[in-house]
């Protein structure tokens, strides 16, 4: 849906050529689930926002090889289920080829650069336990994605983004499926704000015009503490140039992929990010001894008179 939206707001003129109007109608959406309610539920809400006969149909991700799937597709957009454990029996033996583990969130992962073709993109949301994992599972998917493939980014979202419906952290990964590795610097950007409340009740902390990605009006600095998204967007474009510049203390770094590894291929955010400590001005010891020793003749002199005063 979001996609399909994308494309008729940024670029109408692929709906006044036929041949790409027929693609985007019959060929670009593609999408499984082994639910039957679901899928209908899916199919009709991409029929409601304007996409005629998108390819929604039954399927057990996780579990059916992906033998007629492999390489198919050019961009994963996904926000796949996080808890959840499979037997090995009933996960499909090429994604064990990848990743050997039971944890549906890193299965998911290993799936997705399955069905990439090479040069082919994903941006997909993890619980924060996929960053830094210490499994052996874990630290092979990561180390996957960043010797193999092209780690290009890691955004970090605040952990209230999806309550009510659940309240783990969570990131974005986004990757690029080469084969042949890639990975130069990695983007990582710290979002504290996504324009909503973090609460169970998730409600919008400004104007609607200010909401989302690209509001219709630009943000002052205190808007922005509400709603990073408009930056972050901003700061990805640009994030080849002057955004190597920042430092480790700024909300958005780059981290070169030899530190990466150094760290076991560690990508939580706070293991790169650097605090900034207020300088504190020191007063020497001496000069407190000396204060404090003029206070107690100050006081000894004051008992002093006090008790002359009572005589």
């Amino acid at each position: 849906m979001a996609a399909g939206e994308y494309l008729r707001q940024h670029h109408r003129e692929l709906f006044h050529d036929k041949q790409l109007a027929e693609h985007f109608h019959h060929g670009l959406f593609h999408g499984f689930d082994f639910d039957n309610t679901m899928l209908r539920i899916g199919s009709m809400n991409m029929l409601l926002h304007g996409v005629d006969n998108p390819d929604i149909r039954y399927r057990d991700s996780l579990a059916q090889d992906h033998a007629g799937e492999d390489e198919k597709y050019t961009l994963v957009l996904a926000n796949p289920p996080f808890a959840g454990s499979l037997d090995y029996e009933n996960c499909a033996k090429d994604l064990l080829q990848v990743v050997k583990t039971k944890k549906t969130e890193l299965l998911f992962v290993a799936l997705f650069l399955r069905l990439l073709k090479p040069g082919g993109r994903a941006t997909v949301i993890v619980p924060d336990g996929v960053l830094f994992g210490s499994s052996k599972a874990h630290k092979t998917l990561r180390q996957i994605l960043v010797e193999e493939q092209k780690l290009d980014g890691v955004i970090s979202l605040p952990s209230g983004a999806f309550k009510p419906y659940a309240g783990v952290s969570t990131a974005i990964l986004l990757f690029t499926k080469t084969d042949s590795g890639g990975t130069d610097h990695v983007r990582f950007y710290d979002v504290a704000a996504d324009g909503w409340s973090l609460d169970d009740k998730r409600q919008p902390l400004l104007p609607e015009d200010k909401l989302g990605c690209k509001p219709l009006h630009l943000l002052t600095s205190e808007e922005h503490a509400k709603n990073n998204l408009p930056d972050l967007l901003a700061r990805w474009k640009n994030r080849d140039g002057v955004e190597r510049e920042h430092p480790r203390t700024a909300q958005s770094f780059c981290v070169p992929k030899a530190d990466i590894a150094a760290n076991g291929y560690d990508l939580s955010l706070n293991r790169y990010k650097e605090v900034v400590h207020e300088e504190v001005e020191h007063v020497p010891p001496k000069v407190i001894l000396a204060e404090l020793a003029e206070l107690e003749r100050e006081i000894e002199a004051g008992l002093r008179e006090l008790e002359g005063m009572v005589s």
